[in-house]
């Protein structure tokens, strides 16, 4: 196996190509190393700070404080890979080789793709400009989930909206996370009933694992929340403070009706980024085509993809990636080495629902909704609202993620065994 770094012509080659120094990119990188010290390994990556944006709903709900939530890119990176500091604006898939920001190319062996998804604020008309006064605020936003805090302390009365757009999105519970958490502190503080809050889902259920439903809807019984299903947000007005919504009935008729507001917490629509779902690469919706067990390309056998550019059919969170770098550095590996693939994603998604400052409904679940408990039964019980999963998520997770998952630490991510070769 050709382990080091060559350069034929004026292309430099890499064993391994990561497009992607997040989450996603930096945990395949340390499981491959895991596996393989001697692989050569190359992530491209320009950004100079890392989030971990789980923690934003947190910072949201006055429980993170901001700065535990981001650390300089340089403090993460692995010291065993190569790091180019430049964007990726192009993937030669039949030639092997991607091009970066300055025009150069590099070559690879084996491509990991994970570059994230593209958040579209564009996407809903004003929202990119209102956002951060007159009390438009979004938590998917980086630095705007101290706002979300100023304007859940400081609302005393009034409409607080809250939106969800068509999926699929990351971290699908985090519209809903932000709008429980503010709901229990104006309960809290005694102000609930002088609020009216309302939830506009773009689609047509509260949550799409139908067995975790009952505990959330008896938290918007208790919260008083309006649901408003099949409503999407498609414009803002923040001087005005009026929000479009854009009901769709059953048979597909739509109607356009404004809504003022005293706050309104809105997450924009996603896609995936333009170099892949404009490319050969993607599937007919524009994600990063891949087969769902092994996370390998559906065309090209030497590349891989996790995280959220994924088009598998898993809930897009960080837990996720969790269980997808095992499975890609598994079968990266072997890949490089000739050998069957054998290592399968299972579908693995998790959702800590944040339904009030001390309690989570932790979800977990994979392909299809079936549920993939993983977690001892003290912290996750089943579908209720719990204190330990609270610990889990506030106390546990932001070290599991620093120190565990970045370094290749592959905490209750065993990969599954496929049942047939290659």
């Amino acid at each position: 196996m050709i382990t080091s770094t060559t350069e034929t012509g004026n292309v430099k080659t890499h064993t391994v190509v990561i497009v992607g120094g997040g989450a996603a990119g930096i945990s395949v990188a340390s499981s491959i190393h895991k596996r393989d010290s001697n692989i050569d390994i190359a992530i491209i990556e320009p950004a100079a700070w890392h989030h971990y944006q789980p923690g934003w709903t947190m910072v949201g709900g006055g429980v993170f404080r901001p700065e535990v939530t981001s650390r300089p890119m340089s403090d993460v990176m692995p010291g065993f890979v190569s790091w180019y500091k430049q964007p990726v604006t192009g993937i030669d898939q039949d030639n092997n080789q991607v091009t970066l920001g300055d025009g150069s190319s590099i070559g690879y062996k084996a491509l990991v793709l994970a570059p994230g998804l593209e958040l579209n604020w564009g996407g809903i008309e004003g929202l990119e400009e209102a956002l951060g006064s007159n009390g438009v605020t979004s938590n998917y936003r980086e630095g705007m989930a101290s706002y979300t805090w100023d304007m859940v302390q400081n609302l005393k009365k009034g409409r607080a909206l809250f939106s969800q757009p068509p999926m699929p999105i990351k971290c699908a519970g985090a519209p809903q996370k932000a709008m429980y958490l503010s709901a229990d502190y104006w309960l809290k503080h005694g102000v609930l009933n002088n609020v009216d809050i309302q939830f506009h889902n773009a689609g047509a259920v509260l949550f799409g694992v139908a067995d975790y439903v009952p505990a959330l809807e008896a938290y918007i019984k208790k919260y008083g929340i309006d649901l408003n299903f099949q409503s999407t947000l498609v414009a803002v007005n923040g001087s005005a403070k009026t929000a479009v919504f854009r009901s769709t009935d059953g048979e597909g008729n739509s109607q356009d009706r404004e809504v003022s507001f005293d706050m309104l917490h809105a997450v924009p629509p996603q896609r995936a980024p333009k170099l892949i779902r404009e490319s050969a690469l993607a599937n007919e919706g524009g994600w990063l085509d891949l087969e769902d067990n092994t996370l390998r390309h559906k065309t090209y056998a030497n590349i891989f993809g996790l995280g959220d550019v994924s088009g598998t059919g898993n809930a897009k969170t960080a837990a996720a990636v969790r269980k997808q770098a095992p499975v890609v550095a598994e079968n990266l590996v072997a890949t490089l080495r000739n050998q069957p693939l054998e290592a399968a994603y299972l579908g693995y998604g998790s959702c800590p629902l944040t339904v009030e400052n001390g309690k989570i409904v932790l979800a977990e679940f994979g392909y299809g909704g079936v549920l993939q408990p993983s977690f001892p039964k003290w912290i996750n019980d089943g579908t209720k609202a719990t204190r330990a999963a609270w610990w889990l998520k506030a106390k546990q997770l932001p070290t599991l993620y620093w120190h565990g998952m970045l370094k290749g630490h592959e905490w209750l991510a065993k990969p599954a065994q496929r049942s047939t070769g290659n």
